[in-house]
């Protein structure tokens, strides 16, 4: 029993941070029709500036508290800016070129974002472990988890919440909504489809460094960390369908439930097993599990 229920944790765990990359990597192709190929290094940029805000708190002798929200306020500050920047001054000028050269634009990002990283932060290990030992260590049916581990769950639950409630049921969201469904129309009845644009990419950058910076306390921070994130990201929103809220936390749920059970019973298969479930759910919905709804023209 405990078996089974060690591979559930973990596996929600998994979940929980690939869920909010996935969620703003959804979220950029549902309104810009991106395939971002730079969301990988958004995330591996989160997770360095984390490192760097909580040793700096932690250099002053502050408590890991104050590291923790030092960590996800610096994140929020710097990815949004880079996120505004690079849609303003970069992605503006290919909207309405063929979607392989939005392709190849962001693969370039993703290759200078590394380069960056490499320059700022070296390619030696970065480690800010601090955070981690915040809420200590949990007993759940006889299993003991360190709690931080297990209060990324909710978070990742309340964040996908707020962003399927802001979708739905705000002014804010019905105006995203009205331009992922039809673009025109949103431009004839006077929304400022550009604006739309610019906030939907700071925030999918901003969803990709948060949980960057929440696991930034588990791992260690080095070069090629970007390439292992935008893989699984990719194998989520294909499973649960492109553009889709629901489909990113079922696609995240089955690929963390996956990867647990693979490295629990058989480690060599570990991506093996998600391309499998991947080639599956393509093979009968190549859509995805959630396609999402697109509107009628006449």
């Amino acid at each position: 029993m405990n078996f089974f229920l060690t591979i559930i944790l973990d596996g929600l765990i998994q979940a929980s941070w690939l869920f909010i990359v996935a969620l703003g990597l959804t979220l950029v192709f549902g309104v810009l029709k991106i395939l971002n190929i730079a969301h990988g290094s958004f995330y591996a940029l989160g997770a360095y500036i984390a490192a760097t805000a909580v040793t700096m708190v932690a250099a002053r002798g502050l408590p890991p508290s104050v590291g923790f929200v030092a960590m996800l306020l610096s994140v929020a500050l710097i990815a949004s800016a880079v996120g505004l920047v690079l849609e303003r001054g970069l992605l503006k000028m290919f909207y309405g070129r063929d979607e392989v050269v939005l392709l190849l634009v962001t693969y370039a990002v993703f290759l200078i974002l590394e380069d960056v990283t490499k320059l700022i932060w070296g390619v030696n290990p970065i480690y800010a472990t601090q955070p981690y030992e915040l809420f200590g260590n949990v007993e759940f049916a006889g299993l003991y988890y360190v709690g931080y581990d297990l209060v990324l769950i909710p978070i990742s639950a309340a964040i996908g919440f707020a962003i399927w409630f802001g979708l739905n049921r705000t002014v804010i969201g019905k105006i995203v909504l009205a331009v992922i469904h039809n673009e025109e129309m949103s431009v004839s009845m006077g929304v400022r489809v550009n604006r739309v644009y610019a906030i939907a990419f700071a925030f999918g950058v901003l969803l990709a460094a948060l949980a960057g910076a929440l696991t930034a306390p588990k791992i260690s921070m080095q070069p090629g960390l970007s390439s292992d994130v935008i893989i699984l990201s990719f194998a989520i929103v294909v499973i649960g369908g492109l553009g889709s809220v629901e489909g990113a936390a079922v696609g995240a749920i089955l690929v963390g439930l996956a990867r647990a059970a693979s490295v629990h019973l058989m480690p060599q298969a570990e991506l093996f097993v998600i391309y499998l479930i991947m080639a599956a759910v393509l093979m009968f919905r190549p859509e995805g599990l959630f396609k999402r709804e697109t509107a009628r023209r006449i």
